[in-house]
Formats: C-alpha cells, sequence, structure tokens
C-alpha cells in the first residue's frame, strides 16, 4: 500500500493571504446570518412592516444555515456529527480524483483539442520571430553548443569500448552485410550522388599532377631502363606526365566520358553482385568477419571517436570557431525561412501537432493517471484543508448569497400569505 503524501509545501505568503481572505469572508457571512438573527428576535410578534422585516430575516437565517451546512459538509462534519453524506471531500477524495482524472481525459486529451491547441500557439511562427533576433539566435546556439562540449566530455571511453565491443560488432556480425552495401550503391549509381566524389578526386588528382611534375619524373625515372640514356628517359617521362595530365583533364571536363562510364558500369555491376551474387556475398562477408576479428578494431574505433571529440570540443568550445558560426549561420537562415514559408511553418506546426497527438494518445492515460495515484496518497483532512484554503473563499459567497435570496424570498413569501388571506 502506498505511504501517504503530504501534499503541501510549506505556507507561503500566497498562503497567507488566501488565508485572511478566506477568515474575512466567513466573518462577513456570520456576520449576516447575526444580523437575521438579531432583526428576527427584534421584529418578533409585530405585524404590519415589520412582519415584513421578521419574515424576510426568518427566512434568511434559515438560508444562511442551509448553505453554511452545505459548504462546510464538502470539507469536514459540521459541528463534528457524522452526518451521512458530510466530510465529502476527506472521505471521497479517490472517487474525486478518478472523476477528475475521466474528467481531464475526456474533455482536454482529445485530437481535435489538441490539434486545435498547437495550431493557435503558432509555434513555428514564435521560433522564427524569436531566433531572427541575432542575439537571441547567438544565444540558441551558445546554449546547445556549450550543453554539447558537456555532454561530449562525460562520455567515457570505456562507454565507447563497450558500445563497439558489445553493441556494435555483434551486430555487424550478425547482419549480412553485402546486401545493404549493394542497395545503397545503387541508389548511389542511379541518383548519380557518386559524381561529386568522383570530380573532386579528378580535380584533385589534375591539380597535384600539374603541380608535381618532378615529383612525377622521379617515380618514372625510378623505373626507367638503366641502359636506356638519360636524354630519352626525359624525354619519355616528359611526354607521359603531358599525357597523363591531358587524359586526367578529359575525364575531369567530360561527363561522359568512357572512363566516367567504365566507371559507372563497373560501380552498377558491383550493386548488382552484392545483392544477388552468392559469391560476391561470400566474399563480402569474409571481408567483413576479417575485419571484425581484428584486435585493432575496438582500439580503433575508440581512437577515431577521441579524435573525433576532440576536435567537436575544441570547434564548439571556440566562441568564434568555424562549428559556431557555421551553426549561427543556419540557424538564422532557418528562423528567417520560418517566417517568411508559411508552407514551412503549416507542415511543421503539423509535425508538432502529429506528436503531441501521438503522445497523448500513447501515454495520455499514463498522464491522466498521476491525478487518481496522486489523490490517492494524500491525506484526506489536509487536502481538504488545503482544498478550503484555495476555493474556500468563493465559497462563502455561497453563503453570503444564500443568505440575502433567503430573506428575499421570505419576504415574497410573506406577501403571498398577506394576499391570500
Amino acid at each position: 500500500m502506498s505511504a501517504t503524501l503530504t501534499m503541501i509545501t510549506p505556507d507561503s505568503e500566497a498562503d497567507e493571504q488566501r488565508r485572511r481572505g478566506l477568515r474575512r469572508m466567513r466573518t462577513l457571512a456570520v456576520g449576516l446570518l447575526c444580523f437575521a438573527a438579531v432583526v428576527y428576535v427584534a421584529t418578533l410578534g409585530h405585524g404590519g412592516f415589520w412582519g415584513f422585516v421578521n419574515a424576510g430575516a426568518e427566512a434568511s437565517m434559515v438560508g444562511a444555515i442551509a448553505d453554511w451546512f452545505a459548504v462546510t459538509a464538502l470539507f469536514k462534519h459540521p459541528l463534528g456529527l457524522p452526518v451521512p453524506h458530510t466530510a465529502l471531500i476527506p472521505r471521497r477524495k479517490d472517487e474525486l480524483g478518478r472523476s477528475l482524472e475521466e474528467f481531464v481525459g475526456e474533455n482536454f486529451l482529445q485530437e481535435e483539442i489538441i490539434r486545435d491547441r498547437v495550431a493557435a500557439a503558432t509555434i513555428s511562427l514564435r521560433v522564427g520571430h524569436w531566433l531572427v533576433v541575432p542575439e537571441h539566435a547567438k544565444r540558441a546556439v551558445d546554449e546547445f553548443a556549450d550543453v554539447a562540449v558537456i555532454a561530449l566530455g562525460r562520455i567515457r571511453d570505456e562507454h565507447v569500448e563497450e558500445l563497439v565491443r558489445d553493441a556494435l560488432v555483434p551486430r555487424f556480425r550478425a547482419e549480412p552485410i553485402a546486401p545493404v552495401l549493394g542497395s545503397l550503391l545503387e541508389e548511389t549509381v542511379r541518383d548519380d550522388l557518386h559524381h561529386g566524389l568522383v570530380d573532386l578526386v579528378l580535380d584533385e588528382a589534375h591539380r597535384w599532377l600539374v603541380e608535381n611534375p618532378d615529383t612525377v619524373a622521379e617515380v618514372l625515372g625510378e623505373r626507367a631502363p638503366w641502359w636506356a640514356p638519360a636524354r630519352l628517359n626525359e624525354a619519355v617521362i616528359s611526354r607521359l606526365h603531358r599525357e597523363l595530365v591531358s587524359w586526367v583533364d578529359d575525364i575531369r571536363t567530360d561527363p561522359r566520358h568512357h572512363a566516367r562510364l567504365a566507371l559507372d558500369s563497373m560501380l552498377g555491376q558491383l550493386a548488382h553482385d552484392l545483392q544477388h551474387d552468392p559469391e560476391t556475398q561470400e566474399r563480402t562477408e569474409r571481408l567483413k568477419e576479417r575485419l571484425l576479428d581484428q584486435p585493432q578494431l575496438v582500439a580503433s574505433g575508440v581512437s577515431l571517436w577521441n579524435a573525433l571529440r576532440r576536435s567537436l570540443q575544441a570547434s564548439l568550445a571556440d566562441p568564434e570557431g568555424a562549428v559556431r558560426r557555421r551553426l549561427l549561420d543556419e540557424v538564422t537562415a532557418f528562423a528567417r525561412r520560418l517566417v517568411d514559408d508559411a508552407a514551412l511553418r503549416a507542415r511543421l506546426d503539423g509535425l508538432a501537432a502529429d506528436a503531441a497527438v501521438f503522445a497523448v494518445e500513447r501515454y495520455g492515460a499514463e498522464l491522466t493517471a498521476v491525478i487518481t495515484h496522486t489523490v490517492e496518497r494524500w491525506d484526506g483532512r489536509e487536502a481538504a484543508r488545503r482544498i478550503e484554503l484555495h476555493v474556500g473563499r468563493d465559497l462563502q459567497f455561497i453563503r453570503i448569497n444564500g443568505t440575502i435570496v433567503g430573506g428575499l424570498v421570505g419576504v415574497l413569501i410573506h406577501t403571498v400569505s398577506v394576499l391570500i388571506h
């Protein structure tokens, strides 16, 4: 059985103000009751106008006492008497908690309401307007960078080692890698995604060949026949260098060069074989196993991670570093898009609404169950005292209104009685 949960935080200044307000309204309600009693006694047995006053005072007392009983019965037994259906909150707080849970679930955690509130909040537009201010964008980037640096610093080498050794390596070993590589390579070739890498390699190769003719001559000269005349070797090497530069330049500038087409064909065939050729798949799996069996694999993974982590930490920690500047540029550009692009905002708000609806549908019952579980652990009398402290002042108006309305009804009834007789 759950232990009783202390519902209350220590008394605060706000609680003291509520307590004073409750006392004032109670005093006013009791004062009206006493005033009605005095008037009733003073006018008892009088006729004429005072008869109307006496009837009104009598009805006011009845209304005041009845409403006092009703209000008091919510929180405790009136006069300490165990009258049935009194002290409702202390005795039936669990049922009230379940009813409140059902009420919240049925009337607040509904898809239409959630989507309407998310749409009305215009979250993406607010985020865009906030981030478009340079100071705010810089603050967001700085906060993210600081948190990222701290998070990266808390990742220990042994944790990375355990992840690689106990999770990644067994998973790679269990999963056939050839079909995955083949599918990825097929998508890459079909969408020409590899052309950018090929262009980069060709550009760098051409630049290196142009800038390093002596290195090329030295490499080729080492393989020249020893018996050939030096002038002949120099002429041949120079011609080979020019032809090599020209050939690489032709490939670099001609998207339909036969060497490029041959590379595309080779990659396409490799992608097909990786997915459908058992022999190629077997060779790929053997290569994978040899790599995974290398004793340096885990250590190399940790070393690579450490190098990447140090680089990221250094870049993120530098307020004027390239990473922060790039992040700031991207955040600012994204903020401008949020402000200017209504379609983008609609998509993002729709995603936010979908996420909120998913969370409510998946976890709404658990969220509302917190109400019941918490209320069940409250102490009944303490809960009643605190609830009365928060709403009791307004409930005293019921007593005041009962006194006034009761008096008016009493005068009306007395008037009807006089007219009938």
